[in-house]
């Protein structure tokens, strides 16, 4: 009944320890810390290595490593992908939630103790819809080029733009920002939003 302790941070694991998962025969998996390399060789990789969370995201900052993900889905297309998988999905869900939930980053993660509930799963499906929708609608409208770095800048700025009236962020500057790319990125690490492929990405990026 022993469990690995675990967290959304990196440098949780600090020693390495065993763990018996099955008999007949007997099997064993180790826990042993992560390894990082002394130093980034370059801000490409720096930027990689922070958007999977293998640094912690002080360290670059929640805002840049957003800007850095919309820089890799705007280059890559990904937004039309989501229009042509799932068009149910990105026409918008209605529901009623049959209870009152205090929705909030923790509810994207799941729960050990208990099932995640009818609305909690809708409100999850809704807030994807709502982020898909708002890159896709802004990726299609754009007349400028994403391989253009000056252009993917502005199309990064009106996504910021998009999402915050999505969830209805009140707030301005920094703060909303802050906000967005947190969201942002908790649904893209949970893999809410769907596989991506990180290789093959341009070396120019609008955070160099």
């Amino acid at each position: 009944m022993k469990r690995a302790t675990v967290g959304p941070l990196p440098g949780v694991t600090q020693d390495i320890a065993g763990f018996k998962i099955g008999h007949q025969p007997s099997i064993y998996v180790l826990d042993t810390p992560g390894v990082l390399v002394p130093s980034i060789p370059d801000i490409e990789t720096g930027l990689k290595l922070a958007l999977t969370g293998s640094s912690k995201d002080s360290v670059v900052g929640e805002d840049r490593i957003a800007q850095y993900l919309l820089a890799i889905l705007n280059t890559q297309g990904t937004p039309f992908h989501w229009k042509n998988s799932n068009n149910r999905r990105m026409e918008g869900i209605q529901y009623e939630a049959k209870e009152k939930v205090d929705y909030s980053l923790k509810n994207l993660r799941p729960s050990r103790r208990k099932l995640p509930t009818k609305s909690h799963v809708l409100y999850v499906e809704d807030l994807v819809t709502e982020v898909q929708h708002a890159l896709y609608s802004t990726l299609s409208e754009f007349n400028g080029n994403t391989e253009d770095e000056s252009d993917l800048v502005v199309l990064i700025e009106q996504q910021f733009e998009s999402l915050q009236k999505a969830r209805k962020i009140p707030n301005e500057g920094s703060e909303a920002r802050l906000m967005i790319s947190k969201k942002f990125l908790t649904l893209f690490r949970t893999g809410k939003l769907g596989p991506f492929i990180l290789d093959d990405v341009p070396e120019a990026n609008p955070l160099s």
